[in-house]
């Protein structure tokens, strides 16, 4: 069984920053892509950022410049680091990693949600 647990969200003044870290637990064989999403009340989950394996990343038009994703594989943990944040980031973020263990072929799997409030 795998478990992604998110962690590192609170509440941040506009402007402040966030470090997110997302640590996958379990019979992983290996990880490929993760990524980092986000949904607002009453809106879609959205894609915030992503990274490979081989660490190319992508990011949201809307965090790019302020954002950071990062992952060190040796501890199949992933970091969203995110600067001048303003009060649209605020969100529950959820950590997405596409995962193969001992016993399964590459699942896509998701953290329970970490919640962020930007907020004076």
């Amino acid at each position: 069984q795998v478990q992604l647990v998110e962690s590192g969200g609170g509440l941040v003044q506009p402007g402040g920053s966030l470090r997110l870290s997302c640590a996958a637990s379990g019979s992983i064989r290996s990880i490929d892509a993760m990524g980092w999403y986000r949904q607002a009340p009453g809106k879609q989950r959205e894609l915030v950022a992503r990274i490979t394996s081989g660490g190319s990343t992508d990011y949201a038009d809307s965090v790019k410049g302020r954002s950071t994703i990062s992952r060190d594989n040796a501890k199949d943990t992933m970091f969203l680091q995110m600067n001048s944040l303003k009060p649209e980031d605020t969100a529950v973020y959820y950590c997405n990693a596409l995962i193969s263990t001992r016993f399964t072929a590459e699942l896509n799997y998701w953290g329970q949600g970490t919640q962020v409030t930007v907020s004076s």
